[in-house]
This record gives structure tokens, sequence and C-alpha cells, in this order.
């Protein structure tokens, strides 16, 4: 098998996943990037279900200027949501990206907001 940029990306995840476990408590901060919009959610791996939930491509986080600074907005917005739902700790898995540029930005837009990684 080639060994393309998704692959591998998805194979660092994995090896992520192994050692990262989200439970009701402290839920995994999960995130995608695509290359348009971020996208991260909380993830209680316990019992298989999302807790809480923010992308770029929301109309609220959308115009608020390049990707970078929309990324951030999202972590912020799922601060916000996460402080609702009672959370405040979070176990951050980056899903096999590199931690720069969006994903970083979002994961600083997120403790910004509140969450303790």
């Amino acid at each position: 098998m080639q060994l393309t940029n998704t692959n591998r990306r998805k194979r660092i995840h994995m090896r992520i996943r192994t050692d990262i476990r989200g439970t009701e408590q402290r839920p995994r901060l999960n995130v995608f990037r695509s290359n348009r919009y971020i996208y991260a959610q909380l993830i209680d791996d316990l019992n298989g279900h999302t807790m809480a939930q923010a992308s770029s491509f929301e109309a609220s986080v959308a115009n608020t200027g390049n990707k970078t600074e929309q990324a951030a907005a999202a972590g912020k917005l799922l601060a916000e949501r996460a402080k609702a739902a009672g959370i405040e700790g979070v176990v951050f898995d980056r899903g096999g990206y590199l931690y720069h540029g969006r994903v970083k930005a979002l994961a600083e837009g997120a403790r910004e907001g509140g969450l303790v990684f």
C-alpha cells in the first residue's frame, strides 16, 4: 500500500487513539480539518456519544476572518457549549494532524474559552 498523506495521518491517529480515551467527566476533543473548514467535537468514548460540537462551517464562525481565525472562533464556541454541558476538562486528540496552524488555533481558542487540557 502506498503511503499517501491521508493514510499517514490515519496511521498516526490510530497510534494516538491507543493511548487517549474520553470519559463523561473528561471527554476527548477530536479535531478534523478539511481544506476549507475545521470541525471539533467532544466525545465520550465509554458511552459512545458526542457531548458537544462546533465547526467553522457554522454561520456565527464563518465570517470571522481567515481560516486560522475561524478555527480559533470555533474553539471558543466549543468551549462555551462545553461549559453549558458542564464540562471543564478535556483530553486533546489532534487527529493525526501536526499541532500547528489551524489545529493549534482551535486548541488555543478552546483554552481561552475556559477548557482545561
